[in-house]
């Protein structure tokens, strides 16, 4: 599978690690099994991406124009906090602490897949996320997002 799918509640030990669901490391490339980078992500959650999906962005990020000061300011952005992590022995993933801070992480965490990476959010702002979400509400933003110069069909 080239991506993720999925939604799976962990716990966050004292020392900033979670065990990565059976469910996402059922996903994973085979190359990929044990290598991470975990990021900032939009709106207060972490961005979790095997190797093979964040290279490519990593390889984009390389090629903009560093003398335009927005793409100085998105990357110093987009890049701070960017670590690389490692399953441990048990299967385990640790997140520094400035990202823990960061996205203010309590014990209980939804790790939520998001086409080529996982977010991770606390489990509280998660659930307030979708707390004033409706039918129509959701109807409305497939519509805008799946039609127009945001949507290519497949074919």
């Amino acid at each position: 599978m080239n991506g993720f799918l999925g939604e799976f509640e962990a716990t966050l030990d004292a020392k900033g690690r979670f065990l990565l669901p059976a469910g996402f490391k059922k996903q994973l490339v085979e190359n990929a099994m044990n290598q991470f980078v975990i990021n900032r992500g939009f709106e207060r959650c972490l961005s979790l991406f095997a190797m093979n999906e964040w290279n490519p962005i990593f390889d984009k990020l390389k090629l903009l124009n560093d003398f335009d000061p927005k793409v100085r300011e998105f990357k110093r952005y987009y890049l701070a906090g960017a670590t690389f992590v490692e399953l441990d022995s048990a299967g385990r993933l640790l997140v520094p602490g400035n990202l823990v801070e960061f996205a203010e992480l309590g014990k209980d965490i939804v790790l939520a897949a998001n086409t080529n990476k996982i977010e991770i959010w606390d489990k509280n702002k998660y659930k307030q996320l979708f707390d004033p979400f409706s039918a129509d509400k959701y109807s409305e933003l497939a519509r805008q997002v799946m039609t127009g110069d945001n949507f290519t069909p497949i074919h």
